[in-house]
């Protein structure tokens, strides 16, 4: 189905399966809200209303990284602008596509440093019938993820620990009562402490004024530069003069 939302920078939606197509420059909570009439929902989160290739370039993400994953785990396709102004694009409008190089996971995270992310394809997921979130102690974190629930988020803020559960009502009754907890509404406030928090680093069980310990990430008080790596830049020159590729003195040539 072809969207009548094209002048917000969504090309194409397929509500049954689940995909749409994006401008790089659509913003998040447009997105969201044009989707909201299909009671889906793009399962990312991060601080503030970015671009969704501001999402993809810099690795944006929110407490729903828990359960739904990244960027990474969300773009099934990309069109992107390489350095030299070449357009090149991977990956289609289905969930399962092995077309091409995957360059939506090789652009997240590069800051532009590989050129920009003109259109993305998205997975979509449905917006839960019920969602409730509880506090609990932050040393039930192994407790819990040791066991059978299955949280949409989960985030650690000094000693609380917050669950969201998302789902069937009953589904979700039943996991926040196994649990146990208060309820609380603190998403908001956790986003916006995320967003005053420079550093971002990986978590190991040390303390961190805010730690999203699925994924094993904590965002801290201190920046952290991010080195680029050799093999990042041999790829970046490659981008940038294609015909290094294939050039006997090129990158890839293993001697």
């Amino acid at each position: 189905m072809q969207s009548g939302s094209e002048s917000i920078g969504i090309v194409e939606h397929e509500p049954g399966d689940l995909t749409c197509i994006v401008e790089g420059g659509l913003r998040l909570r447009d997105l969201q809200a044009a989707l909201g009439a299909h009671e889906q929902r793009f399962s990312l989160d991060p601080p503030g209303d970015p671009t969704l290739a501001e999402c993809l370039l810099n690795d944006l993400s929110g407490p729903l990284r828990h359960r739904f994953g990244s960027m990474r785990d969300l773009v099934i396709g990309v069109e992107v602008v390489l350095p030299d102004g070449t357009r090149a694009h991977s990956g289609g409008k289905v969930v399962k596509n092995v077309a091409g190089y995957d360059l939506g996971k090789l652009y997240c995270g590069s800051h532009g440093r590989l050129g920009t992310a003109e259109r993305l394809a998205l997975r979509l997921h449905p917006r839960p019938a019920s969602a409730q979130t509880v506090v609990t102690g932050a040393g039930r974190w192994d407790d819990l993820h040791r066991s059978a629930l299955v949280p949409s988020a989960v985030d650690v803020v000094e000693e609380r620990m917050f669950v969201l559960f998302e789902g069937a009502e009953e589904a979700v009754a039943d996991q926040v009562s196994t649990l146990g907890g208060d309820p609380v509404d603190p998403w908001d406030e956790v986003r916006a402490l995320q967003a005053r928090l420079p550093g971002r680093r990986r978590w190991d069980g040390e303390p961190a004024p805010l730690v999203r310990p699925g994924p094993r990430v904590a965002y801290v008080g201190e920046p952290i530069e991010r080195p680029w790596s050799a093999l990042a830049e041999r790829v970046v020159q490659a981008l940038c003069n294609p015909e290094a590729l294939r050039s006997p003195e090129g990158p890839c040539n293993p001697t």
